[in-house]
Parts: structure tokens; C-alpha cells; sequence
């Protein structure tokens, strides 16, 4: 049985609270922690400067974990977008582009992680839109054949990320019908996660394959997480039989 630990953090750019960039205050949350595969949103990653100005680099190397890029855009010339940091070996990453003309452009991560032996995890990072018909869009590009209906894959699927989606709209009746969702009104007191401080909205979700069990979910609210970034991490925690995982490959076997 593999217990698997996973958090999905929009990071702001590690920006606080307090408006200081500090991407070791990132650190120390993740720390707190101590999960095993991290999805971050919102990441700068400006090389050539101080080690702590390329965030994906410094926040790996800090937590010493494997790290997968998937560059949105260019921000101020450095690339901005998510970032997947595994204690596993990454075998495979692939960034999509889920840009709707006209709007701000957003990815979708692909990180393929080896996680019990020869067993992979899927694990993608989403940071959809913050418009209604732009995540409509998002949505069916999601569960489309090139994205997380990929041939190709041999494992269960973990889906998280910031959605933007306070309500049930299409993305999450999409995702839902096509996973099990980690429903923070079964395991928390509250059902929203944003913003941090004094949350409104439920931005933050996490989806996965039925291989997969939920032993927990939480949000991390401490304080230097109040202040870190706007957002709360959500963390999940998950058990993962080898059995499940065989059976799991001969279901999407079988569906290929």
C-alpha cells in the first residue's frame, strides 16, 4: 500500500499578504507540510538573477524534490505559469496550451510520476480562466482525447489545481462524471478556500481516478500561510493498493 500526500497551492507569484515577494516563505509552508507531490500555480521563474528569483528552481531545490515547468507566458520577460514538484522521478511532462482568444493565457501540466515500482501517476495541474464561457471552453478541452482522454497513459489521473469555479458549472460536472472529487464539505467545516484570509469562494479542487483513496482532506491555514499567498494550500491525502494500480492499467487497457 502506497500513502501518498498531495497539496495544491496557488502561490501568487509569492507575493504576500504584506505585498514582499518571498518565495521562502513558500518554502517553509511546503515544509509544513511535507507532501509528496505539489501542484503551484502562478510561478515566476526568472533565471540569471538571484537564486531565489527563479521560484520553480528555488522552491525545488529547497524542498529537494524532482520539478516539472509548464511555462504559460512570459512575465516581465521571466516564464510564468505551474509547476509540479514530486519526490518521485518524473518520467514525463508536456505543458498544454487551454488559451481562449482573447483572454489571459492558461496551461494544463502533464506530469507522469513513477510512484510504486513501475506504476505511474498522471498528475495535472490546472489554473483555468475567470470567466464563465472561457471555463466552459477549458472544460471540454480538459476531457478531451489530446488531454486527459490521452491514449497513452497507463495509470490513474490526479487533477488539481486552482479552477477559478465557485460553483458546480460545467468544468466540475465534466470532471465529476469522469472522476471522484475531493468534496471539502465531507471532510472540512467550511466549503470554501478563497481568499485565505477570509474565505468566499471555493477556487481550489482536486479530482481523481477511482484507483485512488481519500483518507483526508485539509486546508493548511497557518500563520505564515495566512500571509504567504492569497490562497490556502488544500491538502490531500491518499492510499494507493498495488492491486488498484494493476487493475486501474487493465481498465484504461481495455479502453484504449
Amino acid at each position: 500500500m502506497t500513502r501518498l500526500r498531495v497539496v495544491t497551492y496557488n502561490v501568487h507569484k509569492c507575493r504576500g499578504l504584506d505585498r514582499r515577494v518571498r518565495p521562502e516563505r513558500i518554502v517553509e509552508v511546503l515544509g509544513e507540510i511535507d507532501a509528496d507531490v505539489i501542484a503551484l500555480q502562478e510561478v515566476v521563474s526568472r533565471g540569471g538573477g538571484e537564486r531565489h528569483h527563479d521560484q520553480a528552481s528555488f522552491i525545488a531545490t529547497e524542498l529537494g524534490m524532482h520539478t516539472a515547468l509548464g511555462k504559460i507566458r512570459l512575465l516581465r520577460g521571466a516564464p510564468y505559469g505551474n509547476v509540479v514538484l514530486s519526490r518521485f522521478p518524473v518520467t514525463l511532462s508536456r505543458n498544454y496550451d487551454i488559451t481562449v482568444r482573447g483572454r489571459e493565457r492558461r496551461g494544463c501540466l502533464r506530469a507522469d510520476l513513477l510512484v510504486a515500482g513501475d506504476a505511474l501517476l498522471h498528475v495535472f495541474n490546472v489554473h483555468l480562466g475567470t470567466a464563465y464561457l472561457e471555463r466552459r471552453y477549458q472544460g471540454r478541452q480538459l476531457v478531451a482525447a489530446e488531454i486527459l482522454q490521452n491514449r497513452e497513459m497507463s495509470g490513474p489521473r490526479l487533477v488539481l489545481g486552482d479552477f477559478n469555479e465557485w460553483t458546480r458549472g460545467l468544468v466540475s460536472r465534466l470532471l465529476a462524471a469522469e472522476f471522484r472529487s475531493a468534496d471539502l464539505r465531507l471532510h472540512l467545516a467550511r466549503s470554501r478556500t478563497y481568499p485565505g484570509i477570509f474565505p468566499i469562494m471555493h477556487l481550489d479542487h482536486i479530482y481523481y481516478d477511482h484507483s485512488l483513496d481519500l483518507t483526508r482532506l485539509s486546508l493548511h491555514r497557518t500563520r505564515t500561510a495566512l500571509v504567504a499567498s492569497d490562497h490556502l494550500p488544500l491538502v490531500a491525502d491518499f492510499q494507493i493498493g498495488r492491486e488498484k494500480l494493476t487493475a486501474e492499467a487493465q481498465r484504461i487497457a481495455e479502453k484504449n
